[in-house]
């Protein structure tokens, strides 16, 4: 065996070991999970022997890990394509009503609504679809709304390499809607506004365009 077979027979056990490294964490995880929301329950006072109850804490588990908070592991972040702007395109590109579903990290409640995204591209461009991928793996972890918008909006100025970002964010939240006030029908909102956005004229634009959006839905 050459020099070479024996790097490559290295490298190669070297990504096994980390596959069954991650895997050991994914599952120590779910366990952990598991045993909690088991005693939360018995805490409640629900029988586990209940066949309605009995898979509970695994299923949330499971939903906690590979679905609702799955944007706490940064190898989720979803894969991204740009292009050139070979049009040399100089306006606002806006995608709006993005879907949002995400949980509240006061109470673990969902928060739910809507954004919309804007920016003013320079030398590339991004795959619409991109853009509603990002905002919902931002959404798919416990946090505030505040911090959400913020981190969508700093995330795409470095993606796309432009400060003109712009970003609203329109929610439902359960922990108002559901407990306290029991207000079910006030909205929170939110905006991220950087590079020409800053500028009335340009926020302007941007906030008249998401209400005309409104108005054809």
């Amino acid at each position: 065996m050459n020099r070479k077979e024996r790097h490559e027979i290295n490298i190669f056990s070297n990504h096994e070991i980390q596959n069954l490294e991650a895997i050991s964490k994914h599952e120590e995880k779910l366990k952990t999970i598991e045993y909690h929301f088991a005693k939360i329950m018995e805490a409640l006072g629900l029988k586990l022997d209940n066949p309605s109850l009995k898979e509970t804490p695994k299923r949330v588990a499971k939903m906690y890990i590979n679905e609702v908070f799955k944007g706490l592991n940064e190898k989720n972040f979803p894969s991204i394509s740009f292009f050139e702007n070979v049009s040399s395109y100089r306006e606002m590109i806006l995608v709006d009503n993005i879907k949002v579903y995400s949980y509240c990290e006061h109470h673990f409640v969902p928060f739910f609504g809507k954004a919309a995204v804007a920016y003013i591209p320079k030398d590339r461009v991004i795959g619409l679809s991109k853009i509603n991928r990002i905002v919902q793996f931002y959404a798919s972890k416990p946090q505030i709304q505040e911090k959400l918008t913020v981190e969508i909006g700093e995330k795409l100025k470095i993606l796309l390499k432009t400060d003109d970002i712009a970003i609203h964010i329109e929610a439902n939240h359960l922990c108002v809607a559901s407990r306290g006030v029991g207000d079910e029908n006030s909205y929170t909102k939110t905006n991220f506004f950087s590079g020409k956005f800053l500028k009335e004229k340009e926020k302007s634009r941007f906030l008249n365009s998401i209400n005309k959006t409104k108005l054809l839905i």
